[in-house]
């Protein structure tokens, strides 16, 4: 028993080191380092309000924070997705020299994702302040929404690692993907604004129910539908579930590849 605490102890401070060291790598150039995490969002937001504010203006009340509350959660999804896809690649040396478990280099990639959604999370709630949104009972549901987005991440995040390693194209069509993916989570734009078709591909959308979700419990202030609960539920569960078999049928093979 108390062995396996150690190796937990160990286990949690490789990934808490590898976390920073992203971190550190990804500011490395940058005067404002982290801070960017907050301006990057925040301008962002500026510009689209700027652009799609007077367009939906009748069909979006506190359009920014719409916008917002999508775009974090897609860069939560995306981000942790596309580091976590060329983990094993990128930590080669350390897999070859080191021993551990090959899934604790993806883990780092999800935490260090989840570590810049935290600081994206400053600006979101100072603009929640600015656009005088009541706090709400409701929004304690917002960590459970960020906690299955997250895991629904962790799974394609593994599947992503294990393509990457045998297939190195999976990149470039990974972006493509993406790309489909976003305009089909109405991030900026209604979801009612489109056809009854349209508006079933997108309620099934995963990425789409975590940002609905949110704003939700968070501009609207009520509680979820339990059709949402349901979905966002069984995406994060099945996901997770999948991605993690997948990565252990064929981590053994990764070596071999590498």
């Amino acid at each position: 028993m108390r062995k396996n605490r150690e190796e937990l102890k160990q286990y949690y401070f490789v990934i808490k080191q590898l976390v920073d060291r992203e971190i550190k790598r990804k500011y490395a150039r940058s005067f404002l380092g982290v801070i960017w995490s907050v301006l990057n969002p925040l301008m962002t937001m500026a510009v689209m309000s700027m652009i799609f504010s007077t367009i939906f203006k009748r069909t979006i009340e506190n359009y920014p924070i719409y916008y917002l509350t999508g775009t974090i959660f897609w860069q939560l999804f995306s981000g942790a997705t596309n580091s976590a896809m060329t983990a094993l690649v990128d930590n080669r040396t350390l897999l070859l020299k080191v021993k551990l478990p090959k899934q604790t280099f993806v883990l780092a990639r999800i935490y260090t994702a989840l570590t810049n959604f935290g600081y994206t999370c400053v600006a979101y709630v100072l603009m929640l302040v600015v656009f005088q949104i009541k706090i709400s009972p409701t929004m304690l549901l917002f960590p459970i929404d960020v906690f299955f987005c997250l895991l629904f991440s962790m799974g394609i995040g593994y599947v992503l690692s294990i393509l990457y390693v045998f297939f190195a194209d999976i990149k470039y069509l990974y972006s493509i993907v993406l790309t489909l993916w976003m305009y089909m989570s109405a991030i900026f734009y209604p979801y009612e604004s489109t056809t009854l078709m349209m508006q079933k591909v997108i309620g099934n959308n995963p990425v789409f129910v975590y940002i609905a979700f949110a704003r939700d419990c968070v501009m609207y202030q009520k509680w979820p539908e339990t059709d949402l609960w349901i979905k966002m539920i069984l995406w994060g569960i099945a996901s997770f579930l999948i991605g993690y078999y997948v990565f252990s049928k064929k981590e053994n093979n990764v070596m071999q590849k590498i």
